[in-house]
């Protein structure tokens, strides 16, 4: 449970800072022509994905702590957690690299985003 707290305000701060770059640094490789104007939208998503599964991380690791640490919960934050990795990560390398097969990875980590989020409210109906 502590892992996900640590985990869940690092990835906002993360997340802050990845939004910050999008807006700022890679806006300036827009207007240069170095980057396709489209690549913004697609990592203003990943970046936005981002925080709110930040929050969610330290809604989990909270939620684990209220209810001393149940496995299925916890299993619920780590679920979260790959899928913040695989689904904003394979957003923020295909902006970065332009490499388009990341997209083809990207709905894996949204299936887990919801896999996770389903097993956190069947967790919380079995310990509530």
């Amino acid at each position: 449970m502590k892992m996900l707290l640590i985990l869940g305000a690092l990835n906002a701060a993360l997340a802050v800072v990845c939004g910050a770059f999008g807006a700022h640094g890679l806006k300036a490789r827009v207007e240069a022509g170095l980057l396709e104007a489209g690549r913004l939208d697609t990592w203003a998503t990943a970046s936005e994905y981002h925080f709110f599964q930040a929050l969610g991380l330290l809604l989990v690791g909270l939620l684990a702590k209220q209810f001393s640490a149940a496995v299925g919960i916890v299993t619920a934050g780590w679920i979260l957690f790959a899928g913040m990795l695989v689904f904003s990560g394979s957003l923020y390398l295909l902006v970065l690299t332009g490499q388009r097969w990341l997209g083809a990875v990207t709905p894996f980590g949204g299936t887990l985003l919801i896999i996770g989020w389903v097993w956190l409210a069947f967790s919380l109906y079995k310990t509530v």
